[in-house]
């Protein structure tokens, strides 16, 4: 099998600029670019060298050459979020979707992977944990190519990612939500920043030694799921994402403790975030935290355990912002349903003016913070209460992203303990081994 080639979408906006660093060829034209190029949408049309087109299509001349797009917005909708000019191989293709340009580039998947290494983490993480990374991002990428051509051919597949009713909205965020690309180049799908940040001999000797390899649970390859840190147990996929149970994505420890406490009990939950438990992602070593965290993710460093604090107009006014809803001043946040690792999938927002319900973990995530909360595994202190109205909220939440299959923290501290790619795998992804694709 040849090796695959991915669809990125990278950005969106009413004007690109891009460089051609060596030649590009210009597909419908036949005409070969170098240097500065800019295109405008005017009137639901691309122009480009003073012509229109719906599409616009380059093609590399050689293997090599690359081209820099401005203005690319990482970290959307964290508190990190900037711009930047990164540099991409492989070609670009320009498409309108909702009154924009919609960049996308079209790259070599192993180009692609070793993009992800580095932009996920630094590069100078140990071996072992970006083997493990290596095999993780390339067998993601490709279950989910294989998930959105199954959507777009099997007609009597019904993909939904919410319920609603008058007093719950329960709903989902996937890459289902790209259609014209395989997945986009931020944190929603996989951090893809070009090979700006690739520029390590390691990561691309991992992805060498690592080649084709996908983790498989013995009949498809694994949908495998990751993000920051845990906060020591791991999360069902099917409590985060649409219910639809994946074995391989289930409750683990982020330990060697054969037992754990059932965080789904809101007894077990508060007294398990309260505290400071033992976990491969219990760490404040910085050695290990500069391997994994690039330099805007170390302007969060308290990701194991945290704390949030709110007055009542700010949290009020936060979810009315967030949700569209005015529940009036803010009674309380009661966790109605929580998943195994203590995140809550559903949470029942009490107000002076109504109740309602929301989930899952992203929805509650969203709605209660500017830009995304570190995580849905908190618990709630009210402070200055008149008349049943607190005045201040307090949340002490444990973990940072979804939780749910690896966790980056604790994987790279399982490599700096001596675990090979192999055994970090099977920890967080049980019952699965790894093929060779291609």
């Amino acid at each position: 099998m040849d090796t695959p080639v991915v669809n990125v979408g990278i950005m969106t906006g009413k004007e690109v600029s891009f460089i051609f660093n060596t030649e590009y060829v210009h597909i419908e034209t036949g005409d070969f670019l170098t240097g500065e190029q800019r295109a405008l949408l005017v009137n639901g049309h691309i122009i480009f060298n003073g012509k229109l087109y719906d599409e616009l299509f380059f093609e590399p001349v050689s293997p090599d050459a690359s081209f820099d797009l401005n203005d690319v917005t990482i970290g959307i909708n964290f508190h990190w979020e900037r711009k930047e000019t990164q540099r991409f191989y492989g070609s670009i293709n320009l498409v309108i979707k909702d009154e924009a340009i919609l960049v996308i580039n079209q790259v070599d998947i192993e180009d692609y992977l070793t993009s992800v290494i580095s932009s996920e983490m630094s590069p100078s993480a140990s071996v072992e944990f970006l083997k493990a990374h290596a095999v993780i991002s390339r067998s993601w990428l490709l279950s989910q190519i294989e998930k959105r051509h199954k959507l777009s051919t099997d007609h009597s597949v019904k993909y939904k990612s919410y319920t609603k009713n008058k007093d719950e909205l329960i709903r989902w965020y996937d890459r289902e939500d790209h259609d014209m690309f395989d997945v986009c180049a931020d944190d929603h799908c996989q951090r893809y920043q070009g090979i700006t940040r690739a520029s390590n001999p390691l990561v691309i000797e991992v992805i060498h030694e690592t080649y084709g390899e996908v983790l498989t649970d013995g009949k498809t390859i694994c949908d495998t799921r990751f993000y920051k840190c845990c906060g020591g147990i791991t999360e069902k996929f099917e409590n985060v994402w649409e219910p639809l149970p994946h074995s391989y994505l289930t409750a683990v420890s982020d330990s060697n403790a054969t037992v754990f406490p059932d965080l789904t009990i809101e007894e077990e939950a508060i007294k398990w975030i309260r505290n400071s438990p033992d976990a491969f992602c219990n760490t404040n070593d910085n050695k290990i935290l500069n391997q994994v965290l690039n330099n805007y993710d170390q302007e969060t460093m308290d990701f194991y355990r945290w704390k949030v604090e709110y007055t009542q107009d700010q949290l009020a006014g936060l979810i009315k912002r967030k949700s569209g809803i005015d529940f009036g001043k803010i009674i309380d946040l009661i966790p109605v349903k929580r998943g195994s690792s203590g995140r809550i999938e559903k949470l029942k927002v009490k107000g002076t003016l109504c109740t309602f319900t929301i989930g899952k973990e992203l929805e509650i995530r969203r709605t209660l913070s500017e830009s995304h909360l570190y995580s849905s595994a908190f618990v709630l202190d009210k402070q200055d209460i008149t008349d049943g109205i607190p005045r201040r909220f307090i949340l002490t939440g444990a973990g940072w992203g979804h939780g749910v299959g690896l966790c980056q923290i604790g994987a790279a501290v399982m490599g700096s303990k001596g675990y090979d790619y192999r055994q970090i795998l099977l920890h967080y992804f049980p019952g699965t081994s790894i093929a060779k694709k291609y």
